[in-house]
């Protein structure tokens, strides 16, 4: 059978990268929390699939939640895992990797895992480095702070934020990357044409992408590796979210971009796959043989 790998970054509307200059962190806590509502319609969406008779397997996915939510929410944090998804760690504050220092990325990375360990009352494996800003020393750093995966790899060259990391003499098993004896890279799934990389993996592609042609991305993606990693944020599937109004036009337009059609293709994407095994990226890795 075939896998899906569902992953949910929590993360608000003002929190994401493209408007940081416009947003501090210093002014997070004056905005409104639109999350906990769009998280709960993503799990209702996810729930819905899972009732559907001709849906062979449970529908579960990886969430992987920034700390700053998780602090003022962690009642969602339960409902997601009482709910039998998987928590995992989406950081702390939303600081590129790559930015950091080492000292403050090792906080930050311990911090936010103790934290939705603390919550759940259970262990927190999963690492996403937010706007997947990795690279090799990186990736050694998110081992060393306690995690057993990292999935943050994207394979799209042409973002100037997405961080390079080299797997090739890493042992394949699935799509996952078997880096040492207990840790593993889970990369973004990407589809590769006439020798060149096309993004595939989810959020503001999954919106722009005519869902036909996605459907047919996917489907190839699942003929060649069998498995699909798909990402996407609470935040897009919220068309009423207050806008920017100081942003650039682009950073608006990559933003709000057919939010007002998200929902309906996540649900109509879970229908059309329903014959996959969705998994969390933890379970996955299990069957997998990964540490």
């Amino acid at each position: 059978m075939n896998h899906i790998l569902i992953t949910i970054d929590v993360e608000d509307c003002f929190q994401v990268e493209n408007f940081k200059q416009y947003i501090p962190f210093s002014s997070w806590d004056s905005y409104e929390l639109r999350v906990e509502k769009n998280t709960h319609k993503i799990l209702d969406i996810l729930d819905s699939q899972q009732s559907n008779p001709s849906n062979p397997t449970n529908t579960k996915a990886t969430f992987f939640i920034l700390g700053w939510i998780a602090e003022r929410l962690p009642h969602l944090v339960r409902e997601i895992y009482a709910r039998g998804h998987e928590v995992a760690s989406h950081g702390y504050s939303h600081d590129l990797c790559n930015k950091q220092s080492v000292q403050d990325l090792k906080k930050d990375l311990k911090y936010s895992k103790k934290l939705l360990e603390d919550i759940i009352g259970s262990k927190v494996i999963g690492y996403r480095a937010p706007s997947f800003a990795i690279n090799d020393d990186i990736l050694k750093i998110i081992e060393d702070s306690g995690y057993y995966y990292d999935s943050s790899f994207n394979s799209f060259g042409l973002h100037s934020r997405y961080g390079k990391v080299n797997l090739n003499k890493n042992r394949r098993k699935g799509i996952a990357f078997q880096i040492s004896d207990t840790f593993c890279e889970l990369p973004i799934s990407n589809i590769k044409l006439w020798n060149r990389i096309f993004p595939f993996g989810g959020g503001a592609y999954f919106r722009l992408i005519p869902y036909f042609l996605f459907r047919m991305g996917v489907k190839s993606i699942l003929n060649s590796e069998k498995t699909y990693l798909l990402y996407l944020h609470p935040w897009e599937i919220d068309p009423e979210q207050p806008r920017v109004n100081s942003a650039s036009i682009f950073f608006k337009f990559r933003h709000h971009v057919n939010l007002n059609k998200t929902a309906y293709k996540l649900a109509l994407f879970l229908e059309t796959f329903k014959e996959c095994s969705f998994i969390t990226c933890r379970h996955y890795l299990a069957k997998k043989g990964c540490s």
